[in-house]
């Protein structure tokens, strides 16, 4: 690829953001020794980031030798998007910064799951969390949407989605038509990885296996830096690998998938068939924390289980971190030390670290950076 004039100040921007990202405020000339451009490169990059707001001076510090110093950050709040994460009758909404912090939220109960009631429910909660966080319209950089089911990131359709029945979905072109403002798309659990690639416990690595564990399951694949989509838009699907031969039905319409052997649904069944209480995910909370010994029971075999299957992903991807997030992760060491345990049996030869990272709006939150990362990577182009 030829570079010109115009890629090259492109290049040295995405440079210069990212060492700002991961490694926080610095000044020019530490820019300039830790990115190898020359000062006036750096000095012409800071001042158009500068221009448009992108990144601030903070205040000056002293050096031990020589004149004061004047550390150069990210203007996160200089910028604003939206995430949406679409649940079976939910979505959950965030207005972010650029770091993906959290401004306004809201819980969004729905009904109409046909494309046409979700795009109204997305605009017509977009001028509400403005108004919740007094921001403006004109600071919004752009829409993130995750979806669970196979999603084409790139042309912005939604391949399918077992979960609301879409297939062959234009949805990132449907939206954008009624909101007017450039939409980015993927799956929920890539875009929960996007997250931790940018701002969370996978910042530091370049290759990293990021696990959810919810109403379904996945694990989102980071190598070398980027969110592996595989050739049809379906890599990370853990949670559909055939574990239980011939067992429970899948939302997918398969049976022994092993989110329909181990997702939060099946735990919730097997509390409700085993201790004959109502279906609660409260009340099954509440067990697991007073060590009822049918909860803990459940959370283990479910642990186990995907511990088994996470094993042979360590053993074919070698991730350096997988990194845990998802509504299941609110049981600890529960459902975790049984993943340990047996990954610890089953991996071949790596034995990468489990971390849980998991906080409120995770998943809104991961939908959001899929639009924020544009401002770190000028070639994440909106979707469709």
């Amino acid at each position: 690829m030829k570079i010109n004039a115009t890629m090259s100040r492109a290049l040295n921007r995405r440079m210069v953001l990212n060492h700002l990202r991961r490694e926080g405020p610095m000044s020019r000339a530490d820019i300039t020794a830790l990115t190898g451009l020359s000062p006036a490169a750096v000095t012409f990059v800071v001042a158009e980031l500068m221009d448009e707001a992108l990144v601030h001076e903070r205040e000056a510090v002293a050096n031990i030798k020589g004149r004061p110093s004047t550390p150069i950050d990210i203007n996160y709040g200089s910028r604003l998007a939206f995430g949406f994460k679409l649940n079976k009758d939910s979505i959950n909404c965030v207005l972010t910064d650029l770091a993906t912090t959290v401004l306004a939220s809201a819980d969004v109960r729905i009904t109409d799951t046909s494309p046409a009631g979700i795009t109204t429910a997305i605009a017509g909660n977009m001028p509400v969390l403005l108004e919740i966080a007094d921001r403006a319209e004109a600071d919004v950089m752009g829409i993130g949407v995750s979806i669970p089911g196979e999603i084409n990131p790139v042309t912005g359709m939604c391949i399918q989605s077992p979960r609301f029945g879409w297939q062959s979905l234009p949805f990132a072109e449907l939206l954008g038509e009624r909101v007017k403002v450039p939409v980015w798309i993927d799956d929920d659990v890539n875009a929960f990885g996007i997250a931790q690639k940018l701002f969370g416990a996978g910042r530091e690595h370049q290759n990293f296996a990021a696990l959810a564990i919810g109403a379904g399951i996945g694990c989102s694949l980071v190598i070398g830096g980027e969110i592996y989509h595989g050739g049809r838009s379906a890599a990370g699907k853990l949670g559909h690998i055939i574990s239980v031969e011939n067992g429970r039905r899948c939302e997918c319409g398969r049976h022994g998938c092993l989110m329909a052997h181990a997702a939060e649904p099946y735990m919730l069944d097997e509390w409700q068939r085993l201790s004959g209480a109502p279906i609660s995910r409260d009340g099954f909370v509440e067990a697991a924390t007073n060590n009822s010994e049918l909860a803990i029971s459940i959370l283990r075999d479910a642990g186990l289980r995907v511990g088994r299957h996470l094993a042979d992903v360590v053993n074919m991807f070698d991730p350096d971190v997988i990194i845990v997030g998802g509504e299941a992760v609110q049981f600890g060491e529960l459902l975790l030390g049984p993943i340990r345990e047996a990954m610890e049996r089953f991996s071949f030869f790596s034995k990468p670290e489990l971390i849980a990272d998991w906080v409120s709006n995770s998943w809104a939150r991961g939908a959001a950076a899929l639009a924020t990362q544009n401002i770190f990577d000028f070639q994440r182009a909106p979707s469709g």
